[in-house]
């Protein structure tokens, strides 16, 4: 076997700029409206949610680079520039021609690329005189990072976890709160969303819907207050691309260049962060590499959702985008990848996906843990249960290389670690995981109730 390669760059050469794929696009993201008017937002329609620099950023199709603040670039230098790594090991279990490789976001302190746009977020908000923020977590990638971005910047975080994330992965809260976050179960009885939510499903376990209409809530009913987000939404994808931007340089030290771009999707983030600077040679310059998206079967939007305006949210608080969904009131299976258990798509994805850019594939539960152990017993890295539909999605391609006798470059992204999710791990080894598939009766029903705009 060849010996391991890993591609780091320097810190003095860690991008100081985002990509804003908008810009580029030749059909742009169709825009949010407002749910009683159903006439298109403008930024200054979020400021009272978002903080004003995220709200601009949201609506950017014009500026195809954004400076990243200095205070934000000195903080990522903390931990970026992540790794690249050739998986040679995975590639001789799979006995595959493909080159596969993978950018490691495992490696910064709080274990998954969250964290990329949680500083920036916090750095806006406290330079806007916010004082609190709020969100909502699934798995907790996103609540622990929200969580320790805004102690660096000296504000007072309110996490709203999804109910049945919190009991599968008790560790998380656990770190939220060390970071000093406050944590609560969603549904809950602190806000009235959680409330008329548990009055119509006394047993309901939560979902990112729910979580996003607690944390909105909170965010509007609170002095000095804003909302922040995890994934879905343009503005954090717009931040995630220092993934990719990094990965292109670090591709051309391996001398090789990504056939197939492959990342697990929840609602967009590290799909777009790696995907996204790739993509724009592919708008630009003609280049033909392919796009996958990862998403479980439990919860497929991309694969089997309609492509229509809906709430991002569960009690309809958000504006309404245009995305691939399946619908606001989609109760998601309790699988334990609980950042993909999301009904809706990003705006651009879900636009970018309508034009042929890219395509989707939807993961079982068991096929996912499949493939994380072997990457885990491969490559020594346990990785999260969300980042395993991406690593299913390689080992598909890889085996399709074997049967064909064609070689090609396969880069995924590794977006988080696994370590808080050994329950998870446990259960699959016990035998006491299982599929679940959604009916097709259960799609129509819930995007029956959509508003038909499009």
């Amino acid at each position: 076997m060849e010996k391991l390669k890993k591609f780091v760059l320097q810190d003095n050469q860690i991008p100081t700029q985002w990509y804003n794929i908008q810009a580029d696009m030749g059909v742009k993201p169709l825009p949010p409206l407002n749910p009683a008017t159903k006439q298109p937002l403008r930024p200054e329609d979020l400021f009272p949610i978002f903080s004003e620099e995220c709200s601009r950023q949201e609506f950017d199709q014009t500026n195809a680079w954004i400076d990243i603040p200095e205070e934000v670039v000195d903080m990522y230098r903390y931990y970026r520039a992540t790794p690249l790594v050739r998986a040679y090991a995975l590639e001789k279990a799979l006995d595959t021609p493909a080159h596969i490789y993978f950018k490691n976001e495992s490696t910064n302190p709080l274990g998954s690329h969250k964290i990329n746009s949680a500083l920036a977020q916090c750095y806006y908000c406290k330079h806007e005189g916010t004082t609190n923020v709020t969100t909502e977590t699934g798995a907790g990638q996103w609540g622990a990072a929200l969580s320790y971005a805004a102690r660096v910047f000296g504000l007072e975080a309110a996490v709203y976890q999804v109910k049945i994330s919190m009991e599968q992965k008790p560790y998380r809260s656990i770190l939220m709160r060390t970071f000093g976050a406050q944590v609560t179960g969603s549904p809950s009885m602190s806000t009235r969303a959680g409330k008329d939510i548990i009055t119509r499903d006394p047993m309901h376990t939560g979902s990112l819907g729910t979580a996003i209409s607690e944390a909105i809530e909170l965010a509007t009913t609170t002095p000095h207050c804003k909302y922040t987000l995890g994934s879905v939404l343009n503005h954090v994808s717009l931040h995630q691309t220092v993934i990719g931007l990094e990965a292109e340089k670090q591709m051309e030290m391996a001398g090789e260049y990504p056939d197939t771009v492959i990342a697990c999707f929840g609602g967009g983030s590290n799909f777009g962060g790696i995907a996204f600077p790739f993509m724009r040679h592919n708008i630009k310059d003609g280049a033909k590499t392919e796009y996958v998206a990862a998403e479980p079967s439990s919860c497929p939007k991309l694969t089997r959702g309609v492509f229509q305006y809906d709430f991002g949210d569960k009690a309809g608080y958000t504006p309404l985008l245009p995305m691939f969904t399946l619908g606001h009131g989609f109760k998601p299976a309790n699988i334990h990848a609980g950042g993909l258990r999301y009904h809706g798509a990003g705006v651009i994805v879900s636009q970018l996906i309508k034009d042929g850019m890219m395509r989707a594939v939807d993961i079982p539960q068991l096929e996912s843990f499949r493939a994380g152990l072997l990457f885990a017993r491969t490559e020594g890295i346990v990785p999260a249960p969300e980042s395993c539909h991406a690593i299913a999605a390689t080992v598909r391609e890889a085996v399709k290389c074997r049967e064909n006798g064609r070689g090609k470059v396969i880069l995924f992204n590794l977006s988080g670690h696994g370590l808080i999710d050994m329950t998870a791990y446990e259960q699959y080894l016990n035998g006491d995981l299982m599929d679940y598939s959604v009916s097709d009766d259960e799609i129509k029903n819930n995007v029956g109730n959509l508003p038909h705009i499009l």
